[in-house]
């Protein structure tokens, strides 16, 4: 898709798809609610839909293109499984936050999940989410933390370092997890139930998994694969596209 498209983000995708996935087939039951506050990961988010047959193999050829319900970042209507169009970073915890809030007022089932990037850490409006979570204890509240280390401008550490991030967000009166964010039986376990407060799962990723040319490399964010790199890397999966 990113390919055909010719545009970048590809890595931040890549190192978000298999908790993406895991949280679509096994964990979001039909009352819970799942927001992608990082918008830059659509793609893996729609191929995530399209798995679960929400969206059409005929529609993900139209990824990125003219008049397409798939933009490069989620919609704010058109693809009824996504509630909120998230293009700029750190607005997702409030969101789902408030979808939190609403169920506990209303006496509604139901979790919520968030899936952040890493980088949207060193936004105010994301810390003035998590106060607002915690401070309500919103034990029907799990944010998950694509850690890949990488953002736009450099790695994490260089433009705004928040580490240890599991550490400093402990302090913030919330269940602090971490898990290998590629390895489907430590996300199940970290995402066992036993709440009593919002949970923030940490994921450690890489940024670029799966694509050995573009694993943990920081041009990965914005530069889309040329094509030597599509070919290596639909080779290294058997062929599928090539």
């Amino acid at each position: 898709m990113y390919h055909a498209a010719g545009v970048g983000h590809l890595g931040g995708n890549l190192s978000a798809f298999d908790a993406m996935m895991l949280l679509h087939h096994e964990m979001l039951r039909p009352q819970d609610r799942f927001v992608l506050s990082k918008g830059h990961a659509a793609g893996a988010y729609y191929v995530t839909l399209w798995s679960r047959g929400l969206i059409t193999d005929a529609e993900l050829d139209t990824f990125h293109g003219e008049g397409t319900r798939l933009a490069g970042h989620p919609p704010a209507r058109g693809v009824p499984a996504i509630r909120f169009g998230t293009g700029s970073l750190g607005h997702g915890v409030s969101l789902a936050a408030g979808l939190a809030l609403s169920r506990r007022l209303q006496d509604r089932p139901g979790h919520v999940f968030c899936l952040t990037s890493d980088g949207e850490w060193q936004e105010g409006s994301t810390l003035e989410a998590l106060i607002f979570a915690a401070h309500n204890k919103l034990e029907n509240l799990t944010i998950l933390i694509d850690n890949n280390r990488l953002q736009g401008f450099g790695t994490t550490r260089d433009v705004a370092s928040m580490e240890p991030l599991a550490s400093k967000l402990a302090g913030f009166d919330v269940e602090i997890r971490e898990a290998d964010g590629h390895d489907l039986a430590d996300m199940r376990r970290a995402l066992s139930s036993g709440r009593e407060r919002p949970t923030l799962v940490v994921l450690h990723t890489v940024k670029g998994y799966g694509v050995p040319a573009i694993e943990g490399r920081m041009d990965s964010h914005y530069l889309p694969l040329t094509d030597d790199q599509y070919r290596e890397a639909v080779t290294g999966i058997g062929g599928l596209g090539a």
